[in-house]
């Protein structure tokens, strides 16, 4: 991507956190490049020479109350932007997720390094914060795991500086495939093999399992989850609301997991689960 270009900010006004989220996943489907979320606005960024008027108002067309505006942003170095706009995250004690050009953090256990070219999946989302969070109750040491829709790679690095022997960290996209395997590197990870699926291989079974994606994913691929779990298995899942937190304990029991618990975070909720058979 060049440094320097021309980019068309959209500036959405949503009736929440629930459409926030079903507009990024639509929009970064369609090339959009970067999204900020401020209470009840989400920007979101596009190249002008990429943007598809066509495809943007087959989106819009799916949210009919949609209020919008649009503007052009001249020449917007977007490293910049990001470094401007980026913070550190730190989840208690025990995680400090930053840029490389931050300072190192204090008094924290673990430190995780990435390259903030998006503003989602960098740690700032309340579902990565509660995925972090919970993964501090869990074993890792000598476990293996499966980090299912790994984004910038976040957790598979954590499961990794946790004790897993090996990772396989897997999604549907291209750009989070490239960004994880940065991030892997930059954090000095050897035992994470990073894969580009549309579902998870059903080759091998696992003892830890992280899946941070959306409600529609998780349940259609909750048997998948379920048929590489070894016996034993914790299984997080998150990227769902508190309000469809009956819909994925459904889904769980009708596979046969067994509840452990669930945490919030202002409307987002993670559940742990585990296969005691």
């Amino acid at each position: 991507m060049e440094l320097s270009m021309n980019y068309i900010a959209f500036t959405f006004e949503t009736t929440g956190a629930d459409q926030s989220e079903q507009l990024i996943a639509l929009l970064s489907n369609q090339e959009f490049e970067g999204f900020e979320e401020t209470g009840q606005y989400l920007k979101a960024f596009i190249p002008e020479t990429t943007f598809d008027e066509s495809a943007f108002n087959t989106i819009r067309k799916l949210f009919p109350t949609l209020v919008y505006q649009k503007t052009i942003v001249e020449n917007i170095n977007w490293n910049l932007q990001w470094e401007l706009s980026f913070e550190p995250v730190l989840v208690n004690d025990f995680v400090a997720i930053r840029a490389d050009f931050h300072q190192p953090a204090k008094h924290v256990r673990h430190e995780i390094i990435i390259t903030p070219k998006m503003s989602f999946g960098t740690g700032h989302h309340a579902t990565t914060y509660l995925m972090v969070q919970q993964m501090e109750s869990l074993d890792f040491a000598g476990k293996s795991v499966l980090d299912f829709g790994t984004g910038t790679g976040i957790l598979a690095i954590l499961a990794e500086k946790l004790g897993a022997t090996k990772v396989l960290a897997i999604d549907n996209d291209e750009w989070s495939i490239t960004n994880a395997k940065e991030n892997t590197l930059q954090n000095g990870c050897n035992k994470i093999s990073i894969e580009q699926h549309n579902a998870i291989p059903v080759v091998e079974k696992y003892d830890i399992i992280l899946a941070n994606i959306n409600l529609n994913v998780i349940k259609a691929n909750i048997m998948l989850i379920e048929s590489v779990s070894n016996r034993g298995c914790k299984i997080l899942l998150s990227g769902f609301l508190k309000e469809n937190e009956p819909i994925i304990q459904d889904a769980v029991k009708k596979v046969g997991f067994q509840y452990i618990s669930t945490v919030q975070k202002g409307e987002w909720i993670a559940i742990m689960v585990i296969k005691s058979n």
